[in-house]
């Protein structure tokens, strides 16, 4: 599902300077799918369904329903944004938040790039 992530986001010059700082691995959980997103200076360098004991630095989980409508081309409220999805309590960010909370901008063009494509 999330194949072309680093492609999409390793085009986007802007949202690499960025995300220049930022050295994580975020676990993208999508229900019953989970990506583990490697990501060094703001560039993403690996997109891979994690192992049993897998180790990232924070984990954003909602479940694929609330992904979709995330990822629409013009979600509606509630849906627009990571923020709206935690306050409406469909979502979960976990783990250490610092790199989460410090880049959030970065992270929020991460997120929603796979809206590039949605129709």
């Amino acid at each position: 599902m999330l194949e072309s992530l680093a492609d999409t986001i390793n085009a986007d010059a802007a949202l690499v300077r960025r995300g220049r700082y930022v050295n994580a691995t975020m676990l993208w959980d999508l229900g019953d799918e989970r990506y583990a997103v490697a990501i060094e200076h703001g560039r993403v360098v690996s997109v891979q369904k994690p192992h049993v004991m897998a180790t990232w630095t924070f984990a954003v989980r909602a479940p694929l329903s609330e992904w979709q409508e995330f990822w629409h081309a013009d979600p509606k409220p509630g849906s627009h944004d990571i923020l709206a999805l935690l306050r409406r309590q469909v979502a979960v960010v976990e783990g250490d938040l610092h790199p989460f909370m410090a880049n959030l901008m970065y992270f929020k063009g991460v997120l929603a790039a796979p809206r590039q494509g949605a129709k």
